[in-house]
């Protein structure tokens, strides 16, 4: 059985399921997909996200704010009250975003610090964001004792020193459908380093669909062609991908 360890189920558009959500629930199933972590990316939006997903018992959730969604300085308060909830398993997504809002820096560095102090307070691990700003999302995350709560670098495309440094702090790396694109060489290079006690697989649905399914709407259901080619590159069995990194999203959420 797989887990898919990061996707947006209220995101998908679900005209392509006859506008149920359950048809994807039921996709995921039916390709050995057992559990779910569905990310919160706005806490306006959170209560919704509950309310979509509250049938699924196998769909657990996280509460935060996406580094690219700060039109204002999150309520720290607010973002520990949204997360006392029994399926919350986890906080963010949060982190750093550079490469698409350079000009939003203090806001999403702010953000990220009271991330991280409500997770420590509350002892959930963080689901992390990052692109185009590796040092400080590391300086961030040792300044506020990020190792306390541990946690994900998801949909990782950044260097192998960064995913080390990140899992010298006990934090895990998620690989999405991005190692299965043609010009990801480098990223398959840090996949085939990652210990088998700190790698997990995601599909970040409905964005980044995973090769043969480039084009179309991301579904977890798909997270099993991560688990392919990461076996594939690796020298392993997709049997080994599946059962490593669902005991590590296991270990590390429960």
């Amino acid at each position: 059985m797989f887990i898919d360890s990061h996707c947006h189920l209220d995101r998908l558009d679900l005209a392509e399921f006859n506008q149920d959500l359950s048809k994807v629930v039921e996709n995921a199933h039916q390709a050995n997909v057992s559990e779910m972590l569905c990310v919160s990316v706005t806490l306006e939006e959170f209560p919704s996200m509950v309310e979509k997903t509250k049938q699924f018992p196998n769909v657990w959730l996280s509460c935060g704010a996406h580094p690219l969604n700060q039109e204002q300085m999150i309520d720290a308060d607010n973002l520990f009250a949204l997360a006392d909830n029994e399926r919350v398993v986890a906080i963010g997504e949060t982190g750093l975003d550079y490469f698409y809002a350079p000009e939003t820096q203090a806001v999403q560095q702010d953000s990220f610090v009271k991330h991280i102090q409500v997770a420590n307070k509350i002892n959930k691990p963080l689901i992390i964001h990052t692109r185009d700003a590796q040092q400080d999302t590391l300086d961030i995350m040792r300044a506020e004792n990020a190792q306390n709560c541990g946690g994900i670098l998801h949909c990782f495309t950044e260097t192998w020193e960064m995913a080390k440094q990140a899992i010298d702090m006990g934090f895990y790396i998620s690989f999405s459908g991005i190692v299965t694109f043609k010009n990801a060489a480098a990223l398959r290079e840090v996949a085939k380093k990652v210990p088998d006690d700190r790698i997990l697989i995601e599909t970040d649905a409905p964005y980044l669909a995973p090769v043969p399914h480039r084009g179309k709407q991301n579904q977890p259901a798909y997270v099993i062609e991560v688990a392919k080619h990461l076996a594939s590159i690796r020298g392993q069995s997709v049997e080994h991908i599946a059962q490593t990194t669902s005991q590590n999203f296991k270990q590390l959420l429960f």
